[in-house]
């Protein structure tokens, strides 16, 4: 099918729909794709499934992916244990389980499955997506979504036997849950369609006590003057306060409230307002919040701020050049995640920031999660790298080693792994991990992925399809781009608002490092990201088309001056900036916005296209690749000799909860196509 005018495009109309941004007239003729229900949409998403399916099915190379996919996945994979009053629990998948298990293990140290979501549907779309257990390790709480839905349903399980409670909480999404006596602290939203591409508001804090109907469940808190923030309930170390995270969007800077737990009657107290910067109480001591912040300390610090002056921070730990990405007391002192080189390290200290050493890592690579109370001797450290799968460490005072996982899977070895660095526009060198197998031949087929935005930090992480992708002869490139905060906050921000053309231009750079290296050509050089990451593979491909021989952009954001309408959008304008709202923004955002460039590209000189999303992302609506799907086709006019598709998953979300099935399915799809078109000149 790479012959002239290969690809025949599915018709979709064009509506005379014509916006007015602060006297700029913007056209939008696919806006009828944004309702997911409409029948033409229905039929837009089967015509162009009927187009790109088959293709994908039919790449060279594809069955032999699955099959060695299958492999790779295959080894188990676990969390960190929580552990409470001798019992622990965590989830497990032995390998091709399409969801984890939950495991428990008693204080005799026998250990079974507590819970197995796979039994819960016939596809293997219903996932546990987050635990917590009750302070006397009784009962656990467990969020369940559906088809990668960001709603949640909170259920309850005893781990003595297994047997299930008949609690469930409904209308929740974006909360944790937080255990205080016989029952447990949450967020949620006004009940509304869950299949509703809407904006939702009005979250608000209650307590459920364990065995009553979520109808009786008190309410904590509500901001009934202010619909927009969000809320998130915890319970300090000593149960002596509750303090209530309030966000706004996705911005760091959180305020913090909070109220004695001593006392019902108890005022809420304000202790910082939102947009000071971040704020995340560790423990109270004393009369004093122990706070993780980076309030004039862009890399964090850990200060202590006394309830009676609020407004003076105390150092416990000063900040350095290496930044905080999270810390927590535990132990009987205070565990730091700081990240080096894009790669985590944990050090512990008192709760005056003496120093107590480190917990030792096997290599470079992610923590996930640090579990552990204040009052216990142990830590479990969730730990994953590039070629190791996700396991959990065990620390105490006499030292640590594996509770449970994996080593790297023979052969592994031979992958290696190196940090290279670009310069970037401005001058500024931009890191990047490049993985390739040590028989590897340049130039090769190069997978050079890239994110950069929210502060999420691209650190070495277990990926099983990419290990079949290196041993097909390809090699890996994963950057660390100005809008994470691999280098705090200050990296963050010069990649985010109107600085958002410089991410694009770190990873442009990155690429022009690996051709300029000779690891890649532009006609074997493959760029992908999801999500944020879909948005930066996109703009950049209509930016730089020469430059890449293909393109693979997930679940991508595209639409830049509507996407703050729909479901979680609202929380990015933060981010992003508001067109609607923001005359300097709506200028920036139509600089780069994929879905518009796109109505007038010269589609001729793009390289092949796969665009993927799902039937039920309500995290980025599908809205966003569909509208730019059809408007790169249309520019086309209906024909293109290389390919511009769109695959649309079905039961399937932005990618929390996907099944182990449909990942080694789409992941196939995905380096096939990468390897079919990145060929080296």
């Amino acid at each position: 099918m790479d012959g002239h005018a290969a690809f025949s495009y599915p018709a979709a109309r064009r509506d005379d729909v014509v916006d007015d941004y602060h006297g700029t007239m913007v056209a939008d003729p696919y806006r009828w794709l944004e309702d997911p229900a409409h029948a033409d949409t229905r039929a837009f998403v089967a015509a162009q499934n009927e187009l790109t399916l088959p293709y994908l099915a039919g790449l060279p190379g594809r069955a032999a992916l699955v099959e060695r996919m299958r492999k790779t996945w295959d080894v188990p994979r676990m969390s960190a244990p929580i552990a409470r009053n001798g019992v622990k629990v965590w989830l497990h998948n032995d390998g091709l389980a399409d969801q984890p298990s939950i495991m428990v293990e008693d204080a005799d140290g026998n250990r079974r499955v507590l819970m197995d979501p796979n039994t819960m549907s016939d596809d293997g779309a219903v996932a546990i997506t987050q635990t917590s257990l009750s302070t006397d390790g009784s009962v656990l709480a467990f969020n369940v979504a559906e088809a990668g839905s960001d709603w949640q349903v909170i259920r309850c399980v005893r781990t003595a036997d297994g047997s299930d409670l008949p609690d469930e909480i409904r209308h929740v999404k974006f909360s944790e849950v937080t255990w205080h006596r016989d029952g447990f602290f949450y967020s949620r939203f006004p009940a509304v369609d869950p299949n509703s591409t809407e904006t939702v508001r009005n979250q608000t804090v209650w307590y459920h006590a364990l065995g009553t109907e979520q109808s009786a469940d008190c309410l904590v808190f509500e901001n009934a003057g202010d619909p927009d923030p969000g809320y998130t309930a915890r319970v300090t170390p000593d149960e002596r306060f509750l303090v209530l995270v309030e966000w706004i969007g996705t911005s760091r800077a959180n305020g913090v409230l909070y109220r004695s737990l001593d006392d019902d009657r108890a005022d809420w107290v304000r202790l910082v307002e939102p947009g000071k910067g971040q704020h995340v109480v560790l423990a109270h001591i004393d009369g004093e919040f122990i706070v993780h912040t980076d309030v004039d300390a862009p890399n964090g610090r850990i200060a202590r701020i006394s309830l009676d002056d609020p407004g003076t921070y105390i150092d416990v730990i000063p900040e350095s050049e290496h930044p905080i990405a999270g810390a927590g007391a535990a132990a009987g002192g205070l565990w730091i995640m700081s990240l080096e080189q894009a790669s985590h390290r944990i050090r512990l200290t008192s709760l005056t920031g003496e120093d107590r050493g480190f917990i030792e890592l096997p290599e470079p690579g992610t923590v996930s999660e640090v579990n552990g109370r204040f009052g216990d001797r142990e830590i479990y450290v969730g730990f994953e790298s590039f070629l190791r799968p996700p396991s959990a460490l065990r620390w105490t005072a006499e030292g640590s080693g594996w509770f449970a996982g994996t080593d790297p899977q023979a052969g592994f070895g031979r992958i290696l792994v190196e940090r290279d660095h670009a310069v970037s526009t401005d001058g500024t060198e931009v890191g990047m991990f490049m993985l390739h197998h040590e028989t590897s031949a340049f130039p090769a087929p190069v997978e050079l992925y890239g994110y950069g935005g929210f502060a999420i930090d691209l650190t070495p992480m277990f990926n099983p399809a990419r290990l079949a992708f290196l041993e097909s002869g390809g090699v890996v490139v994963s950057t660390n781009l100005r809008g994470g905060a691999e280098h705090g906050e200050k990296w963050h921000a010069q990649g985010m608002l109107g600085n958002k053309q410089q991410v694009f231009d770190d990873f442009v750079a990155c690429a022009n490092r690996l051709i300029e290296r000779g690891v890649a050509t532009r006609d074997s050089l493959a760029i992908r990201g999801g999500s944020n990451g879909g948005l930066l593979t996109a703009a950049v491909m209509l930016q730089r088309p020469e430059l890449f021989g293909a393109v693979v952009s997930q679940v991508p954001v595209t639409d830049m001056v509507r996407y703050q309408l729909f479901t979680a959008g609202r929380y990015w304008t933060v981010e992003y900036g508001d067109a609607a709202q923001d005359r300097a923004a709506f200028e920036w955002l139509m600089q780069y916005s994929p879905y518009h460039r796109a109505l007038d590209a010269d589609v001729f000189g793009l390289p092949p296209l796969l665009i993927t999303t799902a039937e039920t992302d309500d995290r980025v609506v599908p809205m966003h690749a569909l509208k730019l799907a059809a408007a790169l086709q249309h520019a086309a006019g209906g024909l293109s000799e290389r390919p511009l598709l769109v695959r649309i998953e079905t039961r399937a979300g932005h990618g929390l909860g996907k099944p182990t099935s449909k990942l080694i399915e789409e992941s196939a799809d995905i380096f096939a196509f990468i390897l079919h078109h990145c060929r080296p000149g």
